[in-house]
Order: C-alpha cells, then sequence, then structure tokens
C-alpha cells in the first residue's frame, strides 16, 4: 500500500502510536497483521499472527539524540536482557523484542514500551500496513447472502465487513470478516472483463455487469476513495419481475406498453427503482408483442431473452461508444420500441426525442423528484436558446411520465408509491410549452385526464393498511393535499385557480 503520513500528536506509549496508525491503515487499506511507522530519529515494526488480537513481536531502530537517552536504553537492556537483543551500529540502536525465533510474551512487549519509553517519541509518522487478508472473497456467498437479506446492493470497503442495503438502510453483516483492500481489489480482478479492469486501472473507475448462475446478475461498480478501492454490488434477479411482483398498477402499464410512438419517462430519485420498473415494461413488451426491442445501457443491467419479440441489447464501452451515437445509429436498426438506460445529456435527450417523433416507442430513465418538474429538468439539459423548441418537442412526443418513491410498508419491505403523468389533456399540454410545473401539477388533478399525483396514491396505500400515514405524509410532495385528503376536505382545483393566483400576486 502507499504511505501514509500521519500526525498523531505527542504521544507517550508505542501501544498509542499502534492503536491510533493501525486505525487509520484499517479504514484505507484492511486490517493488517503487520505496521512499519517511520519518525525522525525511530523507525519501528509491529507484527502478529492474526488479525485480532494486539501486535506481540516489534523491532525498533532508534538513533538516539541526547546521551541521557542512550543510557536509558542500556538500562533496558539490563532489566529485559532476557526477552530482547540490543545491538547498536554507528549511532543505531536495533532492538528485537522478543529476540528473532523466540515466541513472544507479555514481558517481551513491556520491554518493547520501556524501550520507546526512553525517547521523545515523534508527533509526525510514516506508516504502511502489510499482511492483509489475502484470501479470495466468496462472490458466490454473497450473492447468497443478498437474496437472503432480499438485499438492493452491497458494499465491499477496507477494513469492513460487508454492508448490505436493505429496505433502504445499510446493515453490516458478520457473512464474512473485515475485508481488505487487496481482497476486494482481486475480486474486481476476477469478475471484471481486461476492458473494465483496464477502464479501472487508468481512470480510478469502472462499472460493469456480473452473472452469477442460478442466483442472480450484479451491476458491478468499482471506484477509488481516498487512495483505496471500494466497490458496490447491485442485486438484480435472474427473473425479470412483473407488475405484480413490483405491486405497480397492472392496467395503466398495459397502456403504457400499447404505445406504437412517443416517449414513456421513469423517474425518481437513485434508488427508486426506475430500472426494475423500466425492465418490467419491457418484458411484458417482449412477452406479448412480436417487435423488435433495441436497448441501450451503461451497463446492462436486467438481461433480457427472446420471447415474442426480438431483444438487442447493446451496452456502452463494448457495443457502441455513446448512447448519442447508438440512438441516432438505431433509427437504421429496424427497432419499434429503444430503451435508453438513461437519458443524460443533450445529444442523448436529442436523439431520444427524434426517435419518438419519427414512430417510435422510446422508453427511458431520469433523475427527477416528480414528474411534474420532469419537463423542467429536461429542459436545463440546454442552451437557453434551444429552450423553447425542446418544449416544443417534449409536447408533442410525451405520452407519459412515472415518478417513483419506495415507501416503507407496515410489517416490513417496501412498496412504491407512484405518480403518472399522462400527457392527455389541454392543460398539461399548454403546461409543458410553458414549462410551468405549477400548471401542470393542477392539470395531473383533472378528472377528465388519467395522471394522479403522488398524494393520491400515498393515500391509497394508507386506506389499504399497505403503509401508515406518518410515511405517506414523509413521502408526498405537498403535504397538505394528503390531509385535506385524509380529513375529506380536499377538492380538485379550478383550472383557473392558478391564473387568478398570479393575476392577485
Amino acid at each position: 500500500m502507499s504511505e501514509i503520513i500521519l500526525g498523531t500528536g505527542h504521544l507517550k506509549t508505542i501501544g498509542k502510536v499502534i492503536s491510533t496508525v493501525e486505525g487509520e491503515v484499517s479504514k484505507r487499506e484492511g486490517i493488517p497483521r503487520k505496521l512499519v511507522c517511520r519518525g525522525d530519529w525511530i523507525e519501528f515494526v509491529a507484527e502478529r499472527a492474526d488479525f485480532k488480537n494486539a501486535f506481540d513481536r516489534f523491532e525498533l531502530k532508534i538513533r538516539p539524540l541526547h546521551a541521557d537517552w542512550v543510557a536509558a536504553i542500556k538500562e533496558v537492556a539490563r532489566q529485559y536482557g532476557d526477552v530482547s537483543t540490543v545491538a547498536e551500529e554507528s549511532g543505531l540502536y536495533t532492538i528485537q523484542c522478543p529476540p528473532l525465533d523466540t515466541p513472544p510474551s507479555p514481558k517481551s512487549k513491556e520491554a518493547a514500551e520501556k524501550y520507546a519509553g526512553c525517547i521523545t517519541l515523534p508527533e509526525i509518522w510514516r506508516v504502511h500496513g502489510d499482511n492483509f487478508r489475502i484470501d479470495p472473497v466468496n462472490v458466490e456467498l454473497l450473492f447468497q447472502a443478498m437474496v437472503q437479506y432480499k438485499a438492493s446492493d452491497i458494499h465491499l470497503t477496507p477494513g469492513e465487513t460487508p454492508v448490505f442495503r436493505v429496505d433502504g438502510q445499510t446493515m453490516h453483516s458478520e457473512v464474512m470478516g473485515a475485508l481488505s483492500g487487496m481482497q476486494i481489489n482481486g475480486l474486481v480482478r476476477e469478475i471484471a472483463s481486461d476492458q473494465y479492469w483496464n477502464e479501472f486501472v487508468n481512470t480510478k473507475q469502472t462499472s460493469f455487469n456480473f452473472h452469477q448462475v442460478g442466483l442472480g446478475y450484479s451491476r458491478v461498480s468499482a471506484f477509488n476513495k481516498s487512495g483505496s478501492i471500494h466497490c458496490t454490488l447491485r442485486f438484480l434477479p435472474e427473473k425479470i419481475p412483473t407488475f405484480e411482483d413490483l405491486s405497480i398498477p397492472r392496467d395503466l402499464m398495459v397502456r403504457l406498453a400499447s404505445y406504437h410512438h412517443g416517449l414513456v419517462l421513469v423517474t425518481g430519485m437513485t434508488g427508486s427503482g426506475k430500472t426494475t420498473t423500466s425492465a418490467a415494461l419491457l418484458d411484458y413488451i417482449n412477452s406479448n408483442k412480436s417487435l423488435h426491442i433495441l436497448s441501450i445501457e451503461n451497463p446492462i443491467e436486467f438481461v433480457h431473452v427472446n420471447k415474442k419479440s426480438l431483444m438487442s441489447q447493446r451496452c456502452l464501452g463494448v457495443d457502441v461508444d455513446s448512447f448519442n451515437a447508438a440512438v441516432t445509429g438505431a433509427l437504421r436498426h429496424d427497432p419499434d420500441v429503444i430503451f435508453i438506460g438513461e437519458m443524460r445529456d443533450p445529444d442523448t435527450i436529442r436523439a431520444a426525442i427524434n426517435a419518438a417523433a419519427t414512430g417510435h416507442l422510446v422508453i427511458s430513465t431520469l433523475h427527477s423528484n416528480t414528474a411534474s418538474e420532469t419537463v423542467n429538468r429536461i429542459v436545463s439539459f440546454f442552451d437557453p436558446v434551444e429552450r423553447d423548441l425542446v418544449r416544443l418537442q417534449l409536447r408533442d412526443s410525451v405520452r407519459c411520465i412515472i415518478c417513483q418513491r419506495l415507501v416503507p410498508k407496515i410489517g416490513g419491505g417496501r412498496v412504491p408509491a407512484l405518480e403518472f403523468l399522462f400527457n392527455d389533456i389541454k392543460p398539461i399540454n399548454d403546461g409543458i410549452i410553458l414549462g410551468d410545473t405549477d400548471a401542470i401539477r393542477i392539470g395531473m388533478q383533472q378528472t377528465v385526464g388519467s395522471s394522479f399525483l403522488f398524494e393520491s396514491y400515498l393515500y391509497g396505500l394508507f386506506k389499504s393498511n399497505k403503509i401508515d400515514y406518518a410515511h405517506a405524509q414523509l413521502f408526498s410532495t405537498d403535504q397538505s393535499i394528503l390531509d385535506q385528503m385524509h380529513m375529506g376536505t380536499y377538492s380538485v382545483p379550478r383550472l383557473d385557480s392558478l391564473k387568478a393566483l398570479r393575476a392577485g400576486g
């Protein structure tokens, strides 16, 4: 590992120095069985036979700055000559506690402390660890644990046991001991292709798909933090979940699958289930319609097989260089449905809108907190001079925007709360062209359209005893609307209410 420079302050014992530097080394590279610490006038090596017990074998090299330091070292050597050896050459004292080929004992550890106590210990140390765990990480065991815990993710970081994300919360597991950076590095090298490993070496981060046969797939993300490797695995089942499995409305999703063209967006914050919902929609189309479905992902997550449709999954960096190039090229590949893993730059968004306008059904994901603000989120990617045109294109191409949040269920687990924006009535159409989020929200509440807000869906989950009211309030966008529904005082806002409000302001 690389050397760490630490300011420890004025510590009086070598035990306190070891305790301090061990904590820093463990956070970066894992638990060491050997520590090498260098100061201006002392260097010491501390070793132990395992990863749990205290260090018990020491080698100290001291270059005394004062004559009284020399006298003190000689006095300790006289008292502890049975458990230590001292050799001096050119003013450098090399001390072994215990002597080589001698088993350690409490007295030899005490001797090391006494020798170090003969001098003033430095306040600045140059440290590195060694003899970390190197046994291979059992990938199958990690997948089995993710299935058992129903975990969405697992985090592997040096010096820690695996951390699982279950129902949105992180939890440590003793499924295996604390891992070292060498073990995590070895795991990534083992499960990554040469292309992705080289990407990690060159850029300090990479993301790819890994399949543990019989258990599931995983989107693997490896990156460096504070100079050390960290790895996250997102669990993806081999069997793509159905609408029923995900507890999302089948009738509305079937309606989306029936579209022949236009833009359908699945939005939400990170970890809200956008990818899973999109996969379920694609799988339904694949199972029920005879089409050509082309997906562009980075990396490929859920793996689809040909059913009634022909599936073509393309991976960024392997099959094509960019989302924009893939979407533009897709128009020549005779697709009926195009799935774009994420709309994250102007060129990709522009290509997606063009594909939707030329008779294709385009499905994609986007980070957004509500369906109504998605339009302005998309428009914000573009320069001001382009924004009016983009809004016009969105008005004509958007068919539906879904936004979802995962809410804790009564009794454990999580259930999706959904918001659907169907571009099916003039007030929403007008709100899109104006980029007016408030107008879109008012349009979504009109009973003549099919749209609905989070508050309506959350209230339904509460009434069906799937979530408690406190969580319904917490995950609502406008708690006052939810409270009005709960008290029976909610009424659909009039279309002219926003105009009247602005006139009054």
